[in-house]
């Protein structure tokens, strides 16, 4: 049995980020700067995969879609986001709050202000 490392990350970030705008054919509203410190990307077992991370946008809005198996757990550090679903309903989230997006959701994300979260995502 072999130990894995333990890793721990927050702000302030360190090191240059992934840098990246939403696809066009997604955007909604603007074109927010998007920028990823991905700390881990590790297998769960041969049965999928873990990110975690910090990522910080800009204002806008843009179509998502998660596969069937691909789920997401967020908290939000700083800023407002909202998750909008197709029905047209929403939760929003602010510093401390967190959202679960489910596998095979569909919709749009809107950040309201300039947010930071940290993710993890699981495929």
């Amino acid at each position: 049995m072999s130990a894995e490392q333990l890793l721990s990350f927050g702000l302030p970030v360190s090191g240059a980020p992934e840098l990246s705008h939403p696809k066009p054919e997604r955007l909604l509203r603007g074109n927010p700067l998007r920028e990823t410190w991905n700390a881990l990307d590790a297998p769960l077992n041969g049965a999928g995969e873990l990110s975690t991370g910090v990522w910080r946008c800009e204002p806008g809005q843009w179509r998502i879609a998660f596969g069937p198996t691909e789920q997401e757990v967020f908290t939000v550090l700083e800023g407002r986001c909202r998750l909008h679903r197709e029905d047209g309903s929403f939760v929003e989230a602010g510093p401390g709050q967190a959202i679960r997006i489910p596998p095979g959701f569909t919709g749009s994300f809107e950040v309201l202000e300039r947010m930071t979260k940290v993710y993890c995502i699981v495929k």
